[in-house]
Formats: C-alpha cells, structure tokens, sequence
C-alpha cells in the first residue's frame, strides 16, 4: 500500500475514533438530559438507572469503535506503527475543539485496550494534555447567571427561584427565599450583592443542586442550594456558604452528579473557582467524566514524580490481608495490589474482590464509601519503591506485579484518596474529636444501610477520617447488599456447656449475621463505648437491620443528606432575621 493510500487508511481510521467519541458524547447528554424529568416525577429508581446506565455507556462506545476498527483496519489494527498516523489525524481533527481533553483520554482508551501499553508511549497515546487548566482572569464564564438584588435581600433569592423555575412548582418560594436570606446573614453577617450561578442544575439521587457562588462587598463564597422533591412540589432544603461544606457535596466518596454541560472543561474549571482544594481528576470525575478523571489523577502522579524524589513507601496502619496497600508521602492517594493470596479466615475469590469494586462503582456511594480508580500496566521506576515495599509486593502480590530491569510493573492497581485509618486516628484524637468519630462511624452503618449497603467487616482499620473528618469505608472485599444478608439474633443457651462451648452450639449459615455480636468486633471499649452505645445501640438488634431490609424489598429510596441537619431550612428553628416582612410574590410572579 502506497504512502498516500496508508495517510488515507489512517485518517479514516481517525474518522472512526472520532465518530465513536462524538456518538458517545451525544448519548451522554441524552441521559443526562432525562435527569430533570426523572427528579420532577420523584422517579428514583428510573435516576439510578439513567445514572448506570452513563456509566456503562462509554466501554460500550469503545467496544463499538474497535470493532469497526478490526473492519476497516484488518491486521493493521494491532501494528503499533501504523497508530502513529492514526494518532496525528486524530490530533489535527480535534484541534480547538472545546472537549479536545476528552477525545484524547478517549482515543487513549482504544490503545490501551489494543495493545496493553506498559507505562505510557507517546506515539500512540495523548500524555501531554492539548489545553491547560488555566483560568484567563477577568473574563467572563459562558455557563454562568448574575443575579443582582432589586428590592430586598429575600427578593433575590426568589429571583433565583423564579429563573430555576421546574415543571412542578415550588412549594413555598416566597418562605425559601426568606428562609435564604436568613441563613446566609446568620452566616455571613450581611446581605448577598450578587449571586453567580451555573445556569445548569446538579442531579444525584433524589436530589438537585443549584451551585456557584456569592458576593457580599468584597467578601466571595461557595453558594449551594439544595433542592428535595418529598411530594411533586420542590423545596429548598438548605444553603450551603463554605468551602468545606460544598466539597463534602462534591465529595470523592459520592455517586457522579447529572448536570448538563457545553463544556466539561470549563465547569471543571468554575467548581475549581469555588474548590480550590479539589483535584482536577476529582471533578471530573464528580460531573461524570469518570474515565478523564482518571487519566487527570495518572497525570498529576507523573507530574508529581518529575518534581519530586519521593519514594513510595508501605502505607501506614494494619497490613491489609486482602490487598497490599502504600503511597507516597506528598502525595494524597493510596495504591492497592491484590495479594496473591488470602489468609484465613478470608475465604473471598479475588474474582469476587474484583466484582465488590465494580458494584460500589456502580452503586450510591451515599458519601461513606471511597471512589476507587482502577488501573492496569502501570510501570514505575525501581528506584522509587523502598527495599521494605519491594518486599511486601514480590512475597505477597507477586502475580500482580513484574520486577523488568529498572521498572516496577504492576499488571493490575487501584488508587483511593488516603484517609487517616480510624484506628489510628482515636488514639491521638482529643476526646471530643474521638466521641465525634465514634458516633460518625455508627452513622456510616446507618447510611449505608440505607443504600442496602452492609459493609461486613466492620474493623476500625477498614474506615478512614477525611480531612473534614467525615467516616468513610474502604475495604471492600466482604461488602454485599443489605438484603442478601440474613439478619439473627442469638438463641439463648440451653445449658452451661452450650454458653461456654467454643463453637457455636447452634447452625450458622453462609449469609447469617448476629448484630449481637458485632460489640465484640469493634475495637471499643471504655467511654468510646459508651458513646457508641448512646447513640447507636439499636445497631446490635436484629430488628434494625432486618427494617432496614423491608424497606428496600418494598422499593423505597431512602435519603441520605451530604450536610448536616442543622443546615436543612425547614428542619431548624426559625432565625431572628426569618421574621422580617418579606414581599408575598409566589414561584409564577
């Protein structure tokens, strides 16, 4: 085949790749699209749906590509030279193009898939992002409204209202706006003078966000609107004012928002205005741009090793029986390998271990479980790894990995935000700061059980405090839905012997869980203890977990809130400032 024919094969090809990334993108938005619809008819399950279903969308769009790849390609397909032009007809064929970021992890995807790339090869892969996260100062956003004041301070807010207007109506617009005003003086001890909102609205289970931020004078800050649906008539179920608060709704441990964007890029950009400790891999990632996200936190590592000579080290807190855990210390993410084997009493398959990671992916998060990136031929240089490291993974995660001269391979890896082990963390936690963790941890039975999530092992060292000292869960390997347990409680002892008997003197199945005992395998003890048990005790009864149950077989969605009640408007006493007369315009004036 002549030159001119190959240029010609090669940009067809592109063609292909393109076409694959713009169908996916255009199905993209049609589920998201839905999402309103699905929020305004309380249809939670059809939002779960909508939600998977994008999730699964894009293997599907990269499976559809390569075969039609093998069509046009032949044999050519798995010529690793032949991708080289493939490459730059693709680069020239989405140059200025506003989601070029995207279609580079995209085409990405269709290497990697085809010939398992160790490390990075720049011949056939983006490494180099085309455009820069930087924002221009002072111009203006293109996803964004200003709303400015025009009588009074509640006035705005129902102007806000009025312009986020649904196909229900509000239940009470003129008292939220009231209630707004009243929330962010209390907050902020004045009155907002404009307001910049993302003209888009935020979907995940069954709630909506309207996100952006505010002005009062000199004084910016997040501003987010939480907007519940309880019966087809939409109120605002509170106001959010700080950083730490609206990264919590962001935050890495939640299911991916639904929200409608022309530019991925640019919302990233604005979150980052308002969250500017959030990672750019984990916005992308919250919007739904999962596969960007992770290829954003890949080139933050590699970035992060070119500035530094950091080596990876074991990670700190108990050795995993399940994975093999370490990271690097400027760097705020862990790695897992699967080890080879599990010791006793772990009978889990590592095909299972693999399938817990993909339901959580899949599942509400709720905020209690950590989002894992999973990633395969990862290669990095020997020199890196401490000599104790390199030991933990050739004697115990050997089939995971490949020592090849002076690179580290590893053939499967997954990477979470580091958190600080729970226990760890009571011991050298004040008092206060521990009861607070202590009863934040039996929150987090609560909340996932109200995902019909049951963790299994409930070990101290399998949860971790977040930097705004949120509990989250991260052992994966013994999770499984709620209803697929089988909730008893203790038969009593006949007799001495049976009370005394090591084994239990009755029959255990597989899925059978006693919540009795569960006080025995928490690590608590003293006024931990006695904290748990004030707040949590009906967690070791049956009869919690088994009502639990019966609600999820029934259909319901339960709600699990990413702030605290004392920020839910209709759910706190009503604030000085809430009594001021407020003009009676309703949600259609």
């Amino acid at each position: 085949m002549s030159d001119p024919e190959s240029r010609a094969l090669a940009a067809r090809g592109a063609e292909v790749i393109l076409a694959a990334f713009r169908m996916y993108l255009e199905r993209f938005r049609e589920l998201t699209h839905l999402a309103r619809g699905h929020f305004e008819r309380r249809e939670w399950h059809a939002m779960h749906d909508v939600s998977t279903r994008r999730l699964d969308l894009y293997t599907l769009r990269v499976d559809a590509g390569i075969a039609a790849l093998g069509v046009l390609l032949g044999p050519r397909l798995e010529s690793r030279g032949f991708w080289t032009p493939i490459r730059a007809a693709y680069e020239r064929a989405i140059a200025g193009d506003r989601d070029d970021d995207l279609a580079e992890t995209f085409f990405n995807s269709f290497t990697r898939r085809i010939f398992h790339t160790i490390g990075v090869d720049p011949g056939v892969e983006f490494v180099i992002p085309a455009s820069p996260y930087v924002r221009v100062f002072g111009q203006p956003w293109s996803l964004t409204a200003t709303f400015t004041p025009r009588d009074t301070h509640a006035g705005l807010y129902q102007d806000v209202l009025e312009h986020y207007r649904f196909d229900v109506p509000w239940d009470d617009a003129a008292g939220d706006a009231a209630r707004i005003a009243a929330a962010v003086e209390a907050e902020l001890g004045a009155a907002a003078t404009s307001l910049e909102l993302v003209r888009s609205v935020f979907y995940r289970n069954t709630a909506a966000y309207i996100v952006g931020k505010l002005r009062a004078g000199d004084l910016e800050r997040p501003f987010l609107l939480a907007l519940s649906n309880p019966a087809e008539r939409i109120e605002v179920d509170a106001v959010l004012l700080t950083v730490d608060e609206v990264s919590i709704v962001f935050s890495f441990a939640r299911s991916y928002f639904l929200v409608e964007m022309d530019s991925p890029r640019e919302l990233v950009e604005f979150l980052r205005s308002i969250m500017p400790l959030k990672p750019i891999a984990e916005l992308f990632i919250a919007v739904g741009c999962n596969k960007h996200g992770k290829t954003e936190l890949y080139r933050s590592l590699l970035n992060h090793l070119r500035k530094t000579d950091e080596p990876f080290e074991i990670a700190p807190g108990q050795r995993g029986m399940v994975m093999s855990v370490f990271t690097l210390p400027g760097f705020d993410v862990v790695f897992k390998v699967l080890r080879d084997r599990f010791a006793p009493p772990k009978t889990v398959t590592h095909a299972e271990v693999l399938e817990k990671y993909r339901m959580v992916f899949r599942h509400d998060r709720a905020g209690r479980l950590v989002d894992a990136q999973e990633f395969e031929h990862l290669a990095f240089d020997r020199r890196r790894f401490s000599d104790a490291l390199l030991e933990e993974l050739t004697t115990s995660a050997s089939n995971s990995i490949q020592l090849g001269g002076d690179r580290v391979v590893f053939r499967r890896l997954f990477t979470e935000r580091r958190l600080r082990p729970l226990d760890m963390y009571l011991p050298e936690s004040s008092p206060e700061a521990a009861r607070e963790a202590v009863v934040d941890y039996g929150q987090v039975l609560r909340d996932l059980a109200a995902t019909n999530i049951f963790p299994g092992d409930m070990l101290l060292k399998n949860f971790g405090v977040s930097r705004h000292g949120r509990l989250i869960f991260y052992d994966y390997d013994e999770l499984c839905r709620l209803t697929d347990c089988n909730f008893r409680t203790l038969p009593p002892a006949r007799h001495a012997d049976e009370e005394l008997a090591q084994e239990p003197w009755f029959y255990v199945g597989e899925r059978d869980i006693f919540p009795e005992e569960f006080r025995a395998f928490l690590g608590l003890d003293g006024p931990l203890l006695e904290t748990f048990l004030g707040a949590h005790a009906e967690l070791l009864e049956a009869g919690f977990w088994r009502r639990m149950q019966e609600l999820h077989e029934r259909g319901e969605v339960l709600d699990v809130f990413p702030y605290k009640d004392s920020r839910r408007l209709r759910r706190v006493p009503p604030a000085p400032a809430e009594t001021r007369a407020v003009p009676p315009r309703g949600a259609g004036s």
